[in-house]
């Protein structure tokens, strides 16, 4: 029998209130074979970053694999704090929030430089994150407006060179370390689609360290998770599962932030609109986990449930989360096709 291509994981950011070894610990009970804490699991609580060996301790007592570093907080507030957003206050300690907008977008590059030495010295290659909003809220809307260029004013051929120039010593460190930073294609982001992504790559003169963290629950304005993900394919080295569900009627832009009352909702990944197993299986054929157990030189790639629910009780959620992707996302690869033993 093959064996599977892939193992069930779990990601750490919707887990913070928990400790590193809390939040294993948890994983572990609802049948993770891998985790992906949040960099503020990592943290030490004194500025600083737990002790490699105690972060490579904690995993190996559960005997469980280090998939990764969920880090999107602090790349989105280091592309996004020039715009003065409040928006990422939640994400940064209260003494980092009253700094500048200039100051916070410093102390984020010096913090995720720090970030990408401690991922390298644990053996992680890939860094699952967001870039933040480097072309302007405008544009972050995605509205077709038509006052995006003119009258001396080019706000695309601003938000590029911006995006070039604010990322340049983030990108330069990655590829040292040879690590890839996994873009998640989300709205609000510097790429909000594929079209995007790959307008970030051309600028980037084919930066090899620009990749993605597919999530198919983000793929609920017209571009499907199938047409997103095959015309960025090459480039996915992490991968999210999330689901939703889509209330028809009810506006997908408005400005409520109670979820139960929002038109798009993430769920457990058994009831939504997306077919979990075909993501799968796509992910398989533009060659992710092929390339993920490569530079990582292991046998299977990782799964990561980031199952929420705006009526079900999260760790609830996450731990179904895990024994859905466990149960049926979890199979061996075929070698060939169903039709090789044909008439033998």
């Amino acid at each position: 029998m093959a064996k599977n291509a892939f193992h069930a994981s779990i990601e750490g950011a919707q887990h913070g209130a928990k400790s590193l070894p809390q939040f294993l610990d948890y994983a572990k009970a609802a049948g993770a074979a891998g985790a992906q804490p949040s960099n503020y699991m990592l943290n030490d609580g004194k500025g600083g970053f737990l002790k490699v060996s105690e972060i490579r301790e904690a995993f190996a007592a559960r005997e469980m694999r280090l998939d990764g570093i969920s880090s999107h907080c602090p790349f989105w507030v280091h592309t996004s704090a020039w715009t003065g957003t409040k928006s990422g206050n939640p994400f940064i300690a209260p003494e980092v929030a009253k700094l500048s907008a200039a100051e916070i977008e410093q102390w984020h590059e010096t913090y995720l430089l720090k970030l990408m030495d401690l991922a390298a010295e644990l053996g992680v290659k890939t860094l699952p994150m967001f870039w933040g909003v480097a072309f302007g809220w405008e544009l972050a809307t995605g509205y077709p407006w038509g006052f995006w260029g003119g009258g001396g004013f080019d706000l695309v051929k601003e938000g590029q060179e911006r995006f070039v120039n604010k990322t340049a010593k983030l990108r330069q460190h990655a590829n040292q370390l040879g690590i890839k930073l996994c873009h998640e294609i989300h709205p609000g982001t510097a790429a909000m689609c594929a079209d995007d992504f790959l307008m970030l790559v051309k600028i980037c003169d084919h930066d090899p360290c620009l990749a993605v963290n597919a999530d198919p629950s983000h793929c609920w304005e017209g571009e499907s998770w199938e047409s997103r993900f095959l015309k960025v394919g090459p480039y996915i080295y992490a991968a999210h599962v999330k689901n939703f569900v889509i209330r028809p009627g009810f506006p997908l832009r408005a400005m409520e932030s109670n979820w139960t009352r929002r038109a798009m909702q993430f769920t457990d990944l058994g009831s939504g609109d997306l077919n979990m197993q075909r993501y799968a299986e796509l992910l398989l054929a533009v060659g992710y986990q092929d390339r993920y157990c490569k530079l990582h030189g292991c046998e299977s790639a990782p799964l990561v449930v980031e199952a929420e629910s705006a009526h079900k009780e999260l760790d609830f959620c996450s731990a179904d989360g895990i024994g859905y992707v466990a149960k049926n996302l979890c199979f061996p690869q075929a070698a060939g096709s169903f039709e090789d033993g044909m008439g033998a």
